[in-house]
């Protein structure tokens, strides 16, 4: 579960990034997170992650604070930002074997867990080369696998589909559906407002650093009067 609670940032004195925003994330469900462009979703997420520090308000991932008890909080998430940035001179695999190492994985479940995502993922071919010589879809896999490998309760991903070929994006689509079934939380922000519309349970839409919605995409139909798509919608929610 998380809980954003009263949260504000500013970058600039007197102007406010993320405005007193409010939502939670319950476990069990997969929850999209959607706005355009500048409305503050990475800024968001950096803060649920501890990237960025916190103004006023708090968020707290299964009940542990990210400003009060951060190595607590962090451990109950695995995280996918938005770029796929990673150590380029090391292989897949070595990189993969460093989060096997600072999570404490055992060598047994390390490998039997790296041999069937790489191979579901399709870059087993590829996890003995330098990473430097992978394609940003690659890395993009590489950092899904490396998020994966610790089985986190909490899945959190900026624009995790970016980059990746159909076929990867149809099996993470897949993994995320099952994990909140088995009553974990995945927090997702995305464009893709198809890919929302399908697997997201719940969905918050920002807007300039403001929540000005939160529930099922059934809900924002019928609240903006739109008996089509999520697309529609939502371009009524922002144009409004």
């Amino acid at each position: 579960m998380i809980e954003i609670k009263n949260v504000t940032e500013s970058y600039v004195k007197g102007i406010k990034v993320i405005d007193n925003i409010n939502f939670t994330v319950d476990n069990g469900i997969v929850f999209g997170f959607i706005g355009p462009n500048g409305a503050g979703k990475t800024t968001t997420i950096e803060m649920i992650t501890g990237i960025l520090n916190i103004d006023e308000g708090d968020i707290l991932i299964d009940g542990k604070s990210i400003k009060e008890n951060p190595i607590e909080a962090k451990k109950q998430f695995g995280f996918v930002p938005d770029t796929p940035d990673v150590f380029e001179k090391l292989t897949g695999l070595e990189y993969l074997n460093f989060i096997g190492d600072v999570y404490e994985i055992s060598e047994n479940t390390r490998l039997e867990k790296v041999k069937k995502l790489a191979n579901e993922f399709g870059i087993e071919d590829v996890l003995r080369d330098r990473i430097e010589s992978y394609s940003h879809g690659m890395r993009q896999k590489l950092l899904i696998i490396s998020v994966l490998l610790h089985n986190p309760k909490n899945w959190i991903l900026d624009e995790p589909m970016t980059g990746l070929d159909p076929k990867a994006s149809y099996v993470l689509k897949n993994l995320m559906k099952e994990h909140a079934k088995q009553g974990n939380t995945v927090f997702f922000s995305t464009h893709v407002l198809e890919v929302a519309e399908k697997i997201c349970d719940k969905i918050a839409v920002i807007d300039k650093g403001k929540i000005i919605f939160v529930g099922t995409c059934d809900e924002l139909k019928e609240k903006y009067k739109s008996n089509s798509s999520l697309e529609e919608s939502f371009l009524k929610i922002i144009e409004g």
